[in-house]
């Protein structure tokens, strides 16, 4: 194989997000160089013209849920940058996928299977600066899934200033 499973959980990570962005109708972008933390750029259209700014993530070891929140390590330097203020909106998503790589994705004749949902985080919201550690470990709300509608939230909340 060219590419090795942290490639291919990275690639899943943007194919899942730019599926939703199309459904919603918003266009993505892929900000090169990635020195700023943002992997992916999500546009919409309409007043004010919205954008959200998405650090990804694939996983296939978050740990327990413990009262409704997922633990997930995340470099300090990634934590640092999405908690940075910013014109536009910055999250973390983390795409939890099926421990078995063999069942990452399923591709049959009535439809495209990719398995497990994604998690979204804003770093701006209620959360301490960590000093001195080469990881922190973030919670990321059970109920934060990010799905069509989530996105399209999201973005309403990018439009008017909320997040």
């Amino acid at each position: 194989m060219l590419l090795t499973s942290p490639d291919r959980k990275e690639a899943l990570s943007q194919v899942y997000v730019k599926a939703l962005a199309a459904c919603a109708g918003y266009a993505t972008s892929v900000p090169e160089p990635d020195r700023d933390s943002v992997d992916l750029r999500i546009q919409a259209g309409g007043p004010r013209r919205p954008a959200l700014d998405l650090q990804l993530k694939a996983t296939t070891d978050i740990a327990e849920r413990q009262d409704g929140l997922l633990p997930f390590r995340l470099s300090i330097k990634n934590y640092r940058d999405l908690r940075e203020e910013t014109q536009t909106p910055r999250l973390l998503v983390v795409l939890e996928l099926p421990t078995n790589e063999r069942r990452w994705m399923t591709v049959k004749s009535e439809k495209l299977v990719l398995r497990r949902r994604a998690y979204w985080l804003s770093l701006q919201i209620d959360h301490d600066e960590v000093v001195d550690q080469g990881t922190v470990t973030v919670r990321i709300p059970e109920r934060n899934v990010l799905n069509v509608q989530a996105l399209k939230d999201l973005m309403e909340r990018s439009r008017t200033g909320d997040i």
